[in-house]
């Protein structure tokens, strides 16, 4: 008996070594390598990659995991698209914007008025076009709305355009458009003479570009500059000094002064409510006389 269990103990000790220098399972040999795979996937290193997600029309990154993270990388590295081009501070006024600004609909009520040639207290001079109005002086606010383009809506559901080329003194109530009487015709009949109103800023398709002019007997010494053809209100208007920009005040009569002749002839910036600037060079110092530019505000 005693030599049968040593001969059984001594194959069972032969057995295990030669299970013990066998290979291990070849599933486990290749756990590495197939989690190592998707990593370079992720970072777009193979051909192969997946195209990555767009990123969401906010441009804001996603709270997601580090994988999703690593997919959008080259995506977020990529310029913007030229179509993406915008006026600056676009979405806010400029702090001299005045009391007409974008997106507020106001209140009040329309009077006609025989409007003749179509030149006004703006000083743009005769115009053809007679779809034009004359602010209350509260909303003109010292011309700060010469040239500005409202839609003005009635009860009846009519709606016109017109450009602001004139004042309405008191009684003129804020809120109220004296209408040229070929705009009111539009609204309702002329005998009925004052009817409510709501009206709002607009910022029309124009294909004309802007023009600067000179007062009559301005100099090198002292001028005035107007603004013609704007899209949008102007908010502010500077000329370029030897000690860099300067805001000019602005007159009710529709133009900028510079008392003392500086920056007469130079470079003119204009700001509109929108905060866009529009810098033109080589206006020449001609009195009275309308000079096209290049240049034109952004529609909004």
């Amino acid at each position: 008996m005693l030599g049968t269990a040593v001969i059984l103990t001594a194959a069972g000790v032969l057995f295990c070594l030669v299970t013990a220098m066998l290979p291990g399972p070849k599933a486990r040999a290749g756990a590495g390598a197939d989690v190592a795979a998707p990593a370079a996937t992720r970072t777009g290193a193979t051909p192969s990659a997946p195209t990555s997600p767009a990123p969401p029309a906010s441009g804001s990154p996603t709270a997601a995991t580090p994988s999703a993270t690593a997919a959008t990388t080259t995506a977020a590295a990529a310029p913007p698209p030229a179509a993406k081009k915008t006026p600056p501070a676009a979405s806010t006024p400029a702090p001299s914007a005045g009391r007409i600004r974008p997106d507020t609909i106001y209140k009040g009520v329309a009077t006609a008025y025989a409007a003749a040639d179509g030149n006004g207290a703006c000083l743009f001079g005769p115009s053809d076009d007679l779809m034009i109005a004359a602010m209350n002086a509260t909303d003109y606010e010292s011309s700060r709305a010469c040239g500005a383009y409202v839609r003005v809506r009635a009860a009846n559901g009519a709606s016109i355009t017109v450009r602001i080329t004139n004042v309405c003194p008191l009684p003129c109530a804020p809120g109220q458009l004296d209408l040229s009487e070929q705009a009111f015709a539009k609204l309702a009949e002329l005998k009925v003479g004052r009817i409510p109103i709501t009206w709002s800023l607009v910022s029309p398709r124009t294909s004309d570009t802007l023009s600067l002019r000179y007062k009559t007997g301005s100099s090198a010494h002292w001028c005035g500059i107007q603004v013609i053809d704007h899209r949008n209100p102007v908010a502010r208007l500077e000329v370029r000094t030897s000690k860099g920009w300067r805001k000019l005040p602005r007159t009710d009569y529709n133009y900028f002064l510079s008392a003392d002749g500086g920056g007469c002839g130079g470079a003119i910036r204009i700001t509109d409510i929108y905060g866009e600037q529009l810098t033109v060079d080589g206006t020449a110092l001609l009195p009275n006389v309308a000079q096209p530019t290049r240049v034109q505000f952004a529609a909004h």
